[in-house]
């Protein structure tokens, strides 16, 4: 027999639920299986939040209720066909009406008991299965849906639902064996005590069931199935390329999971570590990714460092004194004080001296802790023999796991001297006594750091692994995504990346595929088919579910809503791409905010391609201010749409018809009139003036428009016939410079912590008047660089601007 357990995020929609039917079929085909279920995804918290307001006299919770049973009547009509929903309904209908019952009763005493928000957390877990169990039945599957409550026995001691062992045991046995069923369904994280009432089984519930019922039942494995792939070497999030650990003992993964990593709960799956039954941890969206499988004794040439794990926001608590020496009793006393206020300890670590003692607790447990020692230490306190106890907050512990780490010659200095490396003071160490661990206490302002630095030193750079979510499918997305797969094969090999393009969307449909979309299947989907995105939040949304590992979000948009999202996304360690400038010119405040998140979460904010599509103009700023120069002066031509509009006219053909080839290659915006304004020169101006630390914002620019007024408003078609009227007008500008043997140009100056733009003329000799078509030219004048340093080339163009973004990528 084998026990899979599927979380909450696995069953959250019908979609979700439809994998994981297909996972269980497939297992099926393998051996006997039982399926542990959890709610769908977000409902015991909601479940929770129901009981508080009505425990609160709050009628909110009625709607709120309501809106949770849509929820799940929703599902049901998505995943079962009509012929078969009338019994399902029912049934969730009276469990619903159960539920209404026991809420209404709290809202009326005004009073929430342990065990009533047990019985109200455990509806999550009975209507998903009791759908889940029916989507079988409808598509002939035979499967037996068993209470869990029936099972798993439990009594209420220290504050906690503890399980009996033997009973529960003998009742799974007796349910579970000697029968010809060949699929059980059954919900996780609930459990009943002796007189039948409902209890729950706390945090990790659902794995504790399944792995209750698989050392019952002697599985031949457990597998739990979430929205990972396994334990990973490190957080992706903060090191996008950590792979997945394959093997691993029980051991090191309870090291990696007590210092942070989340995927299991130790003393939840502590039944299978008994009985010595693998355990495999399987990624539901990928299901053919290999996962980490957990045992007793996994194979020996699998590496001995497995992992790097870390947990976030600790305080550090110092007692030291000169009356500690040679007197016992001083480190129980501490110890039993934090325990009978409920405050875990994560790490000790003492002198040799003796006369000090550091530990590291929850930071939020950090003043209750001091005053409880304070008080117990009163009397020595007062007598000076030792200091009252010291606090200390903004710490984090980074662990580096491995399998004897005793014996690996070198294992702490190398990562000691990895940290070093990086400029990053280590407060404290500590060895585990499990012999599985090495730790390091570091300021949580440099945790991302020092863990990359480690995950470098011990595991290496593999080939770089590209995820990109690409927002926007019109001309500019459309030429990136065929660039990639012209050169996936050529950039694997030259630079050892591989890009995958996950998801994408356009202004009505999104796509995505955790294997990689295709451009076949791009232009295919989005024009024909997709999952609607009506709300542009979906497809974020999405992107963070997903959790991929080294994602970037490219905009390949002009679209402010987009831009204005840009602060969250880099909040969830998601890298920004863009071509879109709107995030970097809009006020400084949000400006300063995005930048100072993408340092804050170390997530890379690329934008090359704001200003000159692919020339190297924020670059070469940088990598000047880098080197210590310093940049006075700055002269532009930054519209590749105006300098080819102004390098093209010449009066034998009209100023509009100009415009308008201008437009169908790509060259302007999709209303030319943002371009001939100045309003995305000014966007571009302003982003070289912050580039180079101007505070400003884009009314602080000085601009002066050649455009006749009647050319500045109505329609886009209003636009052009106000350009074929004013005909006379712009043949004028150009015959009057041509006159004068001088070319018009439009053009920005930053000088002095000012900004201005307009129209000028130059001499034929001038930088400016040798460019062709849509060329940019600017000119850096600087310390460095007195004469000017001037770079030169397409500004616009769609390739142009595809190749910036993928250059940016490839950063």
């Amino acid at each position: 027999m084998q026990v899979l357990k599927f979380g909450g995020s696995s069953v959250a929609n019908a979609a979700n639920v439809n994998r994981v039917a297909e996972i269980i079929k497939n297992a099926m085909n393998r051996d006997k299986t039982v399926a542990v279920i959890s709610a769908v995804g977000g409902c015991t918290d909601q479940l929770i939040h129901l009981g508080r307001l009505a425990e609160s006299g709050d009628r909110e919770y009625e709607r709120r209720l309501g809106e949770l049973e849509q929820r799940h009547v929703t599902l049901i009509e998505e995943l079962i066909a009509p012929d078969f929903r009338k019994g399902v309904s029912q049934r969730v209908a009276t469990l619903f009406d159960e539920l209404k019952g026991v809420l209404n009763g709290i809202f009326l005493i005004r009073e929430i008991s342990h065990a009533t928000m047990d019985l109200i957390m455990s509806f999550g877990e009975l209507l998903s299965t009791t759908i889940i169990a029916e989507k079988f039945s409808s598509t002939g599957i035979s499967c037996k849906w068993v209470d869990a409550r029936e099972l798993i026995k439990t009594e209420y001691r220290q504050r906690q639902n503890s399980v009996l062992r033997d009973e529960t045991y003998r009742n799974i046995k007796k349910h579970l064996s000697g029968n010809n069923c060949k699929l059980y369904i059954i919900p996780g994280f609930i459990a009943s005590d002796a007189s039948g009432r409902t209890t729950t089984l706390g945090r990790g519930g659902s794995d504790y069931t399944a792995s209750i019922i698989a050392a019952a039942v002697d599985a031949r494995i457990l597998e739990i199935w979430t929205d990972v792939d396994g334990m990973l070497s490190a957080d992706p999030r903060v090191v996008p390329e950590a792979r997945t650990i394959e093997h691993i003992s029980y051991k090191e993964a309870s090291e990696l999971s007590h210092f942070g990593a989340k995927v299991i709960y130790p003393p939840t799956i502590q039944p299978v570590v008994t009985r010595r039954i693998p355990l495999l941890v399987k990624n539901t969206f990928a299901p053919d990714n290999a996962g980490t499988l957990i045992e007793q004794n996994p194979p020996e040439d699998t590496g001995k460092i497995k992992g790097i794990s870390g947990t976030g926001r600790i305080a550090l608590l110092s007692m030291e004194g000169s009356g500690m020496v040679g007197v016992p009793g001083y480190s129980g006393r501490l110890f039993d004080v934090l325990t009978k206020n409920e405050i875990n300890i994560i790490l000790i670590t003492q002198a040799s001296s003796v006369n000090t003692m550091l530990v590291a607790i929850d930071e939020a447990d950090a003043d209750k802790a001091k005053d409880a020692a304070d008080e117990q230490f009163a009397y020595e306190i007062s007598l000076n023999k030792i200091e009252p106890l010291r606090v200390e907050k903004g710490f984090s512990i980074i662990s580096l796991v491995g399998d004897d780490m005793k014996n690996q010659t070198g294992a702490g200095g190398r990562m000691f001297e990895a940290i070093g490396s990086k400029g990053i003071s280590i407060r404290a160490i500590a060895q585990g006594s499990s012999e599985k661990n090495i730790s390091a206490v570091v300021r949580t302002e440099e945790f991302n750091e020092a863990v990359r630095a480690i995950h470098n030193e011990f595991f290496g750079a593999s080939k770089k692994q590209i995820n990109l979510f690409i927002a926007g499918y019109g001309n500019v997305g459309k030429t990136l995504v065929e660039m990639i797969e012209e050169r996936r094969h050529s950039l694997s090999e030259t630079i050892s990346a591989e890009i995958n393009i996950i998801g994408i969307c356009n202004s009505a449909k999104m796509l995505f595929d955790t294997k990689g979309l295709h451009i076949d299947d791009i232009s295919k989907t989005l024009t024909k088919g997709g999952k609607p995105a009506y709300k542009t939040m979906d497809f974020i949304e999405k992107i963070q579910q997903l959790s991929r590992p080294n994602s970037l979000f490219v905009d390949c948009t002009s679209d402010l809503q987009i831009s204005m999202l840009y602060q969250q996304i880099l909040s969830e360690k998601i890298g920004i791409v863009t071509c879109n400038k709107i995030a970097n010119s809009l006020d400084i405040q949000y400006y300063k905010s995005v930048h100072a998140t993408a340092k804050r979460e170390g997530a890379p904010f690329r934008y090359e391609a704001n200003v000159g599509a692919a020339l190297p103009i924020i670059s070469t700023i940088r990598q000047m201010l880098n080197s210590g120069d310093k940049i006075h002066k700055i002269e532009a031509t930054l519209s590749g749409s105006l300098n080819y509009l102004f390098n093209t006219y010449n009066g034998t053909e009209t100023f509009a018809s100009v415009i308008r080839h201008e437009q169908r290659e790509g060259f302007t915006e999709p209303d030319p009139r943002t371009d001939l304004k100045g309003l995305d020169l000014l966007r571009k101006a302003l982003i070289l003036g912050r580039e180079i630390g101007m505070e400003i914002n884009i009314e602080h620019i000085e601009i002066h428009s050649f455009l006749p007024e009647e050319c500045l408003s109505g329609s886009v078609d209003d636009f052009y016939r106000a350009v074929e009227k004013n005909e006379a007008y712009f043949k004028n500008l150009y015959e009057k410079a041509a006159q004068e043997n001088k070319k018009l140009t439009f053009c920005i100056e930053i000088e002095n912590g000012h900004i201005k733009a307009g129209l000028q003329s130059f001499d034929r000799s001038h930088a400016f008047s040798t460019t062709k078509g849509c060329d940019n030219v600017i000119i850096l004048y600087s310390d460095f660089y007195p004469d000017g340093l001037r770079i030169q080339g397409a500004g616009a163009g769609t390739k142009q601007t595809a190749s910036g973004l993928l250059n940016d990528i490839l950063l």
